[in-house]
């Protein structure tokens, strides 16, 4: 007899698979519906986690510069301290030339069509670049003319300005060939130069060498001039080389007309301590030590207010009152020395302020309507006229 399947056997198989399959699907979808959930809910995860994650890079990161900040700012004072020269190149500033590209062998290039350039040798091997602008009057006759007729025109009634300029730059800054226009117009002749180390001059700097460079200019005029009178102009740390030069010549009985200080400090320590590169250190202690003994070690004082003591001719202030290079209050101080100087009593001591709301800051006194005025006033003639 045939046995017949057992349709519980084969239902039950059947719903076995079934059972079997539905099981693999659930799973399955518990599986394909765990990753999808997980999915969904993933990036929202990986984006709460990655702000904060995010934030302590830019923390991390800000960490690291100042960190960086801090030993620049720790490294500076070391090397400063270490290596006294480069205390010194911030001093001069020589190596900064503007405006760059200028060709100090062509004055006519900045508008001074009645300037001869040429170079003296205050010592063998070393030449210095020296512009000698004739008064304005002049500037027609002036016109093709060598170096033989401008020396010539020092015999004339014209005073003449010797213009002692500061640190950085050329004798072809631009404030400064503004100023030589100024004094030119007046009918002065002009007589300006680069230190040793500036501009195309030869050499390196010192305050030693631009005193020397200072008073070697100063006897090559007296030996073209006759009776004509010759002034000392200087500014801001010309005026430190100026005193020095004057000094000089008062101690060997030969003093200028007049000394002329725009914008002038009384010490280079003070005025390094003032200046606002340095008021990141200022109150950082020892700042003496690391910075103001290197200058110190480098032979750099310009000590004008010990040399008020040792001057003998007039002197002349200018300041203003929003000049940020060298503040107010040392050219104030300077001229206080200077007015109760005993090598001074007798002679005419004065000091011109100009007002904060002019903006004349540290450069820009030639600007002034009044400069004329305050200069005929203080030398006690009229400007000069053409004859």
């Amino acid at each position: 007899m045939r046995k017949r399947n057992n349709p519980l056997e084969h239902d039950s198989g059947t719903t076995g698979t079934l059972l079997h399959n539905k099981d693999l699907k659930q799973r399955n979808g518990r599986g394909a519906a765990g990753p999808a959930a997980g999915d969904r809910q993933g990036p929202g995860k990986e984006r709460s986690m990655g702000k904060p994650f995010r934030r302590l890079g830019l923390l991390g990161k800000l960490k690291r510069i100042m960190l960086w900040l801090l030993v620049v700012y720790v490294s500076i004072p070391v090397i400063v301290k270490l290596c006294p020269s480069i205390q010194a190149k911030l001093v001069f500033l020589n190596f900064v030339r503007m405006p760059y590209f200028i060709d100090l062998k062509r004055p006519l290039d900045q508008g001074l069509n009645h300037t001869h350039n040429f170079y003296l040798q205050p010592e063998a091997g070393f030449k210095i670049g020296v512009w000698h602008t004739v008064p304005a009057q002049m500037w027609r006759e002036a016109q093709g003319k060598q170096g033989d007729w401008y020396d010539s025109m020092f015999l004339s009634a014209h005073p003449v300005i010797l213009y002692l300029h500061g640190n950085a730059g050329t004798r072809g800054g631009d404030h400064r060939v503004q100023l030589y226009k100024v004094l030119s117009s007046l009918g002065y002749h002009v007589v300006t130069f680069d230190y040793r180390g500036w501009g195309d001059s030869d050499g390196s700097p010192s305050e030693g060498a631009m005193t020397s460079d200072a008073l070697f200019i100063y006897d090559w005029l007296k030996k073209q001039l006759d009776k004509t009178p010759l002034y000392i102009w200087g500014h801001s740390l010309g005026t430190g080389v100026a005193t020095n030069l004057v000094r000089r010549l008062c101690d060997r009985g030969s003093p200028p007309h007049a000394l002329i200080l725009e914008s002038p400090f009384t010490n280079i320590r003070e005025e390094a301590r003032s200046h606002p590169f340095s008021m990141v250190y200022r109150y950082l202690p020892g700042f003496d030590w690391f910075f103001l003994d290197a200058i110190t070690a480098n032979n750099i004082r310009f000590a004008s207010d010990e040399n008020v003591n040792h001057i003998s001719c007039p002197v002349l202030i200018l300041h203003a009152e929003d000049d940020s290079v060298v503040p107010f209050h040392l050219g104030q101080k300077l001229y206080n020395l200077a007015s109760q100087s005993k090598s001074l009593s007798g002679h005419k001591v004065r000091f011109v302020p100009f007002p904060s709301s002019l903006a004349y800051k540290h450069k820009f006194i030639y600007r002034s309507p009044e400069l004329p005025n305050i200069l005929s006033d203080f030398l006690g003639a009229a400007h000069p006229v053409a004859h």
